[in-house]
């Protein structure tokens, strides 16, 4: 939003951070957030390929690496997040790499 309009003036209207819902900044956490749901979904994304497709050894541990980064990171990220807004997006992260690393381990994990 760039400005509101009221009676004739344009007054400036400052659009917080989405994830800074308590007016604070927290840069560090809002990264390793947002690479935890990345991380996370890449992960999941990989697992479902991986279970429906034949795939090579190399998917199958990316998938596997990513979805045990995201869990690790995300659990980290979750013990030090300072808003509601953060932690909906770790938890999300978290579950989708779960799911990504459980499926990449029951087609040999590390080692295919």
């Amino acid at each position: 939003m760039a400005g509101a309009v009221r009676d004739g003036q344009r007054s400036i209207v400052k659009r917080a951070n989405i994830l800074n819902s308590d007016g604070q900044p927290h840069p560090v956490q809002n990264i390793l957030t947002i690479i935890t749901l990345v991380l996370g979904l890449v992960s999941f994304a990989l697992g479902m390929v991986i279970r429906n497709v034949h795939t090579g050894a190399a998917v199958i541990v990316i998938a596997t690496a990513t979805g045990l980064v995201s869990c690790l990171v995300g659990l980290y990220v979750q013990m030090v997040s300072a808003t509601r807004e953060q932690r909906v997006l770790i938890v999300t992260g978290i579950i989708a790499g779960f799911v990504g690393l459980a499926l990449g381990l029951s087609k040999g994990g590390f080692v295919p």
